[in-house]
């Protein structure tokens, strides 16, 4: 880790220090254990704007001109403020993302990302710099006028990688514009709580007292958003206590990889509890394409073995308790390179045409409501498993036990098999064509970018071209 000396800098600033004076200072192992540093939390301006790395490391060393521009950037104004309020608080080293990490080293690069929550959980202050907010206080409500751009609230509450310097730090002090001190995070948890969602505990005694669900954590991210796409998954890294290689230009995909690695780190059936609430459209992985997907989560909480069996007694068999008691069973699930495979309480709900509805009941339940566990609906269509959205037809009236069975859920798209990298155009929607038989009727299965577009279209022989030529007038995209 690479901190600022702020009283070197300081001094710097003042045009008191020595020529070969150094700024930056390495820190490994012991030395960092006990080095007292704050930590500096904000939105980044435009790169011409911000203090890089190789100006920091020589910037005692550049002519008096070259040093003059540096001081009318925004992110020079940054570091200094900082500096000046690490001074103020006795603290010897500073920490600042633009400035600290050689971003010409992808190495380096990987492994501050995946550092950084224990970096900022390990600061002994975090300032975080609200530069779009002039006021003395937090806002207690959204102010479209101020932040059209930004759901209503400063900048800094809809960026990605604030969500962890919010949470991992012991002591936030937040800043206004003027560099003005505003709160503390403990002092105003409850206003922290209506504009990010995220709960009282976890602001107040960090995520290993509060223990949130999985869900909960990504429906935090929900609605914040970062530069690059795949900064989406690896801002949460620290928040799941998980590691994994940065791999720029795989797009969505790396938060696919977030969540295979969560998987392997923890049973919490929740990462499958994603638009449990909406009640139209289809998706054809289990895992979800992108934060926002869960936010209707916020309230989701995973529930204990003891308590989710509590609450499957009435509607469940003898042969269910007896599955159950399958202690390892119940908390392992495996990723496999065909699926997830998965111990879950079912219930068939219904059939149509080909498809087969089934209820799958995870171990966790929404906290507000009270209602018991959280169900799913698992659509089958012939070998393909596919996650339904909504509530299919009811089944008979006769009553139908839940079966505690092993199933295979797909975290890809088995069924489209056009291959397309993460940046590739798609089409608007990709027809597939499902066992055609001449002469006979087909069902088409189209299935837009959009999971909650995707419909079955039945089609009549016509589209086929002349009986039994096995030609179709339908162009597969």
């Amino acid at each position: 880790m690479r901190l600022i000396d702020v009283k070197a800098f300081l001094e710097f600033h003042a045009g008191k220090a020595r020529r070969n004076a150094q700024l930056l200072v390495e820190f490994n192992g012991p030395d960092l254990a006990n080095a007292a540093y704050a930590i500096l939390s904000h939105c980044w301006g435009q790169p011409k704007d911000e203090v890089q790395y190789t100006e920091m490391e020589s910037l005692t060393k550049t002519d008096v001109a070259v040093r003059r521009e540096i001081r009318k950037r925004s992110g020079y104004q940054k570091i200094l403020k900082s500096c000046l309020q690490a001074r103020d608080d006795r603290l010897d080293w500073l920490w600042v993302d633009t400035c600290c990490i050689d971003k010409r080293s992808s190495a380096e690069l990987s492994e501050a990302i995946n550092s950084m929550y224990v970096w900022y959980a390990n600061s002994d202050r975090c300032y975080a710099y609200l530069h779009d907010m002039g006021a003395n206080t937090l806002p207690t409500k959204p102010d479209n006028n101020k932040f059209a751009k930004f759901n209503g609230w400063p900048k800094w509450f809809s960026r990605g990688w604030t969500l962890q310097e919010l949470i991992a730090p012991e002591d936030v002090h937040f800043f206004n514009r003027n560099w003005e001190f505003v709160t503390r995070k403990r002092k105003c948890a409850r206003t922290l709580k209506v504009i990010t969602r995220i709960s009282v505990d976890a602001l107040e005694k960090g995520l290993s007292w509060s223990y949130p669900s999985v869900a909960q954590i990504m429906s935090w991210a929900a609605d914040r958003r970062t530069t690059r796409e795949e900064d989406r998954a690896y801002s949460l890294l620290g928040l799941f206590g998980v590691y994994m290689p940065l791999l720029y230009g795989e797009g969505k995909n790396a938060f696919l990889r977030l969540q295979l690695e969560v998987i392997r780190m923890t049973n919490d059936q929740s990462i499958f509890a994603w638009g449990w609430t909406r009640n139209a459209g289809m998706a054809h992985s289990f895992l979800a394409n992108d934060p926002s997907h869960f936010r209707d989560c916020s309230s989701v909480i995973r529930m204990s073995p003891s308590d989710f069996m509590v609450a499957l007694e009435k509607s469940s068999s003898r042969k269910l308790r007896e599955l159950a008691s399958a202690e390892e069973r119940f908390q392992t699930f495996t990723v496999t390179n065909h699926g997830i495979e998965i111990w879950l309480p079912l219930k068939h709900e219904s059939c149509s045409g080909d498809s087969e509805f089934f209820s799958a009941i995870l171990a966790c339940c929404d906290a507000r409501a009270q209602s018991g566990p959280v169900t799913i609906i698992i659509e089958q269509f012939r070998s393909n498993r596919s996650r339904y959205f909504g509530r299919p037809s009811v089944a008979e009236t006769q009553m139908i036990p839940i079966e505690f069975k092993p199933i295979l859920l797909p975290y890809r798209d088995n069924i489209n098999l056009n291959i397309r990298g993460p940046s590739s155009k798609q089409s608007r929607f990709r027809v597939l064509v499902e066992d055609i038989i001449p002469s006979d009727s087909v069902v088409l299965y189209v299935q837009s970018a959009d999971p909650s577009r995707d419909i079955f279209i039945p089609f009549i022989d016509s589209v086929l071209g002349n009986t039994g030529s096995g030609r179709s007038n339908v162009v597969h995209q």
